[in-house]
This record gives C-alpha cells, sequence and structure tokens, in this order.
C-alpha cells in the first residue's frame, strides 16, 4: 500500500494585507504582507515565517488587528524557499543577509518613520537573532518566543546549544521532512515499527519525488552554521523581552540564551523575561487538557482569549522601545507563572529570594517497582544501594505524547509509565497541607550510571504526583552516555507550585519513543541499524557516589 500524503499550499492573502514582493541582494524575491494602521509613518514590527504567513496555524491576519490598533505596521514575510517566496528551500541558512534586506527595505516605505521591531515563535524568534547579528541600526527591539540561538537543521534534540552528546530528536528530523522539502509542508505519517527507522523516510521521500536538504543534514550528522556573522551573544546589544514556555520543547535552550545574556554588560541592561506555564503551540497549563471551548486550533473564541495573551506583553514592551510612549521603569523585568498558581514579577532570574534545596535518590532497591519506587529523601543513603533497569530495543518506553509541541493539549497521565519494571521512580514525600511547595528556577539531576553497552542514553521526568494517583510532567531533560560515572542532566527552569497532598516523582529510563530515536546499543548508526542492541543501566545511590535531584525553591508563605 502506497504512502498517503497531503499537501499544504499557501491559503489566500487576506483583504486587510497588501503583498509585496521584496527583492533581496541576490534578487530573490520574498512575498512580504503589510498591514497598516490608520495613520503613517509608523515604527515596524517585522516577523519572518517559514509557516504560510496566510494561514489560520499562524493567525497573523488577527494579530495584525491588535498591532494595528496600537500603531504599529505589521510586516510578516515568507522566508526564502517557503510557500509564496522564491529561492531555494534551506531553513537556518540565508536568515541573516534577508533579515537585513528586508528591514532595509521597510525603512525606505512611506509608511515606516524608520524604526523596526521583530516579533514571533520559533523559527521566527530564529530569524530574530539572524536580524540582531546582521545589526541594522533600524532594528531597536526583539520579542523572541519559544525559540533559541542555537535553532538549527543539525539539532540533536530539545537541549541544542548544550555542548553534552545528546539522544537523537526524532521528533525535530520529521519535522524536516514535512517542512522543509520545498515551499510546500507535507502531511503523512512514516510507519515507524519497522527497521532501519531510515526507511519510513526513504518510503516518503519517494513517494514525493524530492527530498528534504535538512533531513538529509541531520541524518548525516551534518551541522551548517546558522549565522555568517558573529554569534547573537556577540552582536550589538538589543532589548529583548524573551517570552519563555515553562511546557516548551526548547525552553531548556531558551533559558540558556536568557542566562548567558544576563551575563553580558552590555546585554544584561536591556534583558526583560516572561515565563508562563504553557507549551511551545501556546496551550495552557490552566486550560489542560484542552476541551473544545479552550482549544485555539479549533474554536475561534479560545483563538481570539489566546492571542490579548499572545500579543500583550509584545505590545507594551515595544511601546517602550519602538514608540517611546513609556519608560523602561514600566516593565518588571522578570514576570513569571507560578503554574497552578499566579503571576510574581522579580528583579532577576532565579528570583533572589529562592533558594537550592538537594532530595537524594534512596530506597534504590524499590525504584524499578510500581509507584511508589523509591525514595527522593532529604539525606543520602548511608550504605551502598543500587537500581537496574533494561533497555529493550523491542520494547521501548513510550513518550508521553508523540508530538511534544503541543504537550499541554493533552496533558496526558504518565503513571502507566511509571508503573513499567522497565524504568525507575523515585518519589518525594507529601507537600504538607496548607504549605505548597513553588519550584522557581533551574532543575537538574545527577546521576552515578553504568551499563553493559558502550552508548546508552537517559531520559529523566520530574512529575507531580497527584492524590487520585495521576502523574504528569513538571520538567524532562536527556543526556547520551558513553561511559560509567556521574551524569549531569539539566531539566530545564520551572515556576511550579507542588500543591497539598501531592508528591514529586522521578523518573528514569533508557528510551522516550517516538520523540527520539532509540539508541542502537552500539557503535552502529541508529537510523540504519537494523539489529539494536539491548542493555542493562545501572544505577548508584549513596554518600559515595551520590545520585540527587537539585530543586529552586521560593520560601514558603506564611
Amino acid at each position: 500500500m502506497g504512502l498517503a500524503v497531503q499537501r499544504v499550499t499557501p491559503e489566500p492573502v487576506p483583504a486587510s494585507a497588501r503583498q509585496v514582493m521584496v527583492r533581496m541582494r541576490d534578487g530573490v524575491l520574498l512575498a512580504t504582507d503589510v498591514y497598516e494602521p490608520g495613520s503613517t509613518p509608523s515604527p515596524a514590527v517585522l516577523v519572518r515565517l517559514p509557516y504560510d504567513k496566510n494561514s489560520r496555524y499562524v493567525f497573523f491576519e488577527r494579530v495584525a488587528e491588535r498591532f494595528t490598533a496600537r500603531g504599529y505596521v505589521l510586516v510578516v514575510q515568507d522566508v526564502r524557499g517557503k510557500f509564496r517566496s522564491q529561492g531555494a528551500t534551506l531553513g537556518w541558512t540565508g536568515e541573516v543577509d534577508d533579515g537585513y534586506d528586508t528591514i532595509e527595505w521597510i525603512t525606505r516605505q512611506p509608511w515606516s518613520d524608520g524604526i523596526v521591531g521583530m516579533f514571533g515563535d520559533s523559527y521566527y524568534g530564529f530569524t530574530q537573532w539572524s536580524a540582531v547579528v546582521a545589526q541594522h541600526p533600524a532594528l531597536r527591539a526583539i520579542v523572541p518566543r519559544v525559540t533559541c540561538t542555537g535553532n538549527g537543521p543539525g539539532i540533536a534534540a530539545y537541549d541544542p546549544g548544550s555542548g553534552r552528546p545528546q539522544p537523537l530528536w526524532l521528533e525535530g528530523a520529521d519535522y524536516l521532512a514535512h517542512h522543509w522539502v520545498d515551499r510546500d509542508t507535507y502531511d503523512f505519517e512514516p510507519d515507524l515499527t519497522k527497521r532501519p527507522l531510515i526507511a519510513a523516510y526513504e518510503k516518503a521521500f519517494a513517494a514525493l519525488g524530492k527530498r528534504s536538504t535538512g533531513f538529509d543534514l541531520v541524518v548525516g550528522g551534518i551541522t551548517l552554521p546558522p549565522y555568517n556573522g558573529p554569534h547573537p551573544y556577540d552582536a550589538r546589544p538589543v532589548p529583548v523581552l524573551h517570552c519563555v514556555g515553562w511546557f516548551d520543547n526548547l525552553g531548556i535552550a531558551h533559558m540558556r540564551d536568557y542566562a548567558e545574556l544576563a551575563r553580558r554588560p552590555g546585554w544584561a541592561a536591556v534583558q526583560y523575561l516572561i515565563a508562563d506555564a504553557v507549551d511551545h503551540e501556546n496551550y495552557l497549563l490552566e486550560n489542560a487538557p484542552a476541551a473544545h471551548g479552550t482549544d485555539h486550533m479549533t474554536d475561534d473564541a479560545a483563538l481570539e482569549r489566546m492571542l490579548d495573551a499572545y500579543t500583550g506583553p509584545a505590545l507594551d514592551f515595544f511601546d517602550v522601545f519602538l514608540r517611546g510612549i513609556a519608560g523602561p521603569e514600566s516593565l518588571p523585568r522578570v514576570r513569571f507563572k507560578v503554574g497552578h498558581a499566579q503571576w510574581r514579577t522579580s528583579t532577576a532570574w532565579p528570583p533572589p529570594e529562592a533558594a537550592e534545596t538537594e532530595l537524594w535518590l534512596a530506597a534504590a532497591d524499590r525504584a524499578a517497582g510500581p509507584v511508589p519506587g523509591g525514595r527522593l529523601a532529604e539525606h543520602p543513603p548511608a550504605e551502598e544501594q543500587s537500581a537496574s533497569w533494561r533497555y529493550d530495543p523491542d520494547n521501548l518506553v513510550p513518550s508521553a505524547t508523540p508530538n511534544t509541541f503541543m504537550l499541554l493539549r493533552d496533558h496526558p497521565d504518565e503513571r502507566p509509565t511509571a508503573d513499567r519494571d522497565d524504568v525507575l521512580v523515585f518519589t518525594g514525600p507529601a507537600a504538607v497541607s496548607g504549605k505548597p511547595l513553588d519550584l522557581a528556577g533551574p532543575v537538574q539531576v545527577l546521576l552515578h550510571v553504568e551499563s553493559t553497552a558502550p552508548t546508552f542514553d537517559i531520559f529523566v521526568r520530574l512529575l507531580d504526583l497527584a492524590p487520585d494517583g495521576s502523574m504528569r510532567l513538571i520538567v524532562r531533560g536527556s543526556r547520551q552516555a558513553d561511559a560509567p560515572g556521574p551524569v549531569e542532566i539539566d531539566l530545564g527552569h520551572t515556576g511550579y507550585r507542588l500543591r497539598p497532598g501531592h508528591r514529586l516523582a522521578l523518573l528514569i529510563a533508557g528510551s522516550d519513543f517516538p520523540n527520539h530515536l532509540p539508541n542502537s546499543g552500539s557503535y552502529e548508526d541508529p537510523w540504519r541499524t537494523t539489529a539494536p542492541k539491548a542493555s542493562l543501566q545501572t544505577l548508584r545511590a549513596w554518600a559515595a557516589h551520590p545520585s540527587r535531584l537539585r530543586l529552586t525553591v521560593l520560601p514558603q508563605a506564611g
């Protein structure tokens, strides 16, 4: 049976926009929509994206209503090689020059007052960092959302830029195979039950009659330099409002950008952070799992409500740095949501009043059993303890959801996974009645692990174990290891309330499928192996090999 493929082509340009084909320095024309306010010249906000500027998925016709009402020209452009724009389809490699040329074009238009800001999510956050590298003097402020400077076709996992070996992010490669073939997008379901796994995508490309260069780069282990200039960290600083999602699959890398820039004197003065309990596709923890009335992908009223929160912080930021109608003192330096609680403001992140605390993995002999498993204890065990978990490529540990970009849309119960006998789980004491535990800052684990395989993956999830026995994600992280010893894993940052009666649970596994490519268990290419090897991993937990969870917590109220 042939593979079913649906081709997604551009939607019509809305009547409220005027499309212009803007010429780049090499003659390529990029399709660009202009939404003008009632009076001009005005500051312009530029968005450069690869997802069809006119699709409901990116909803820019409705975003434009909010921007033009505040006196901004909104300019939305299909990037090179996508939808209505000309040029070769290869993301991440030409955005510096194209960003500069588009800003230059904006400044020469009669509706422009010569001041430009940029806005947008994910890839269209990356195009903002590319424009920062280009250093056009008209670019005065950016609002990158759920993104990172290390984004690119060579991404190995949802922790780009860490400098540490990561399990291969199959979900990311799958994205490239769908979105970066040619100008259009292709919907298909690869059959990931067969080996080698690369065959599923070869079948898809054969059905399409064309390939994704970005996918081929990832499979070949080739990383192209995304910036033909300095790294954004080394470019001229511009004011930045980082919009971070605690449940975003790029959140670890986004917070690394924020922390790095906050350490640099030139950048630190113009860094702002707003962090919400939201995922990559703007689903909120407070509405999870989404129902018809709260699912903005399908419900127009829900979309309108979401867009107010989506655009509001950016518009307030631009009022300060593009229009100058408010002062910087009107903006909180840090505004963050504590999930299941409320918004807070702070002068810095983590909040100065937050403190680190550690919980030690103990009762390891029970960790392979069903929940509650082992313990998260206040002190390390006095005697040597160990626990083992197996990696079976024929019985992989399932991902919580096949689409981590929309993790909160389903917000699945992970209790069935935690009860498996091929994972380890450690649980802490219940939060004391009336005294919740508020997390606000980074989360890390240090595990002492050895394996029977020369290479192995470690996936860690920190979960909220509710009184009814259900378990849902707080943060997650992963590492690939190739030697016995201590393994430090960054689980990212969070703002999260562990409510009274709830418990923390730490889950450790050897696979996470289909989000990640299964490890070959050997030096074979995991894409092409037909016989991946099983292995046994052993965790050491005692004072001499202290495996532990490190949290950042706020003082308890009262």
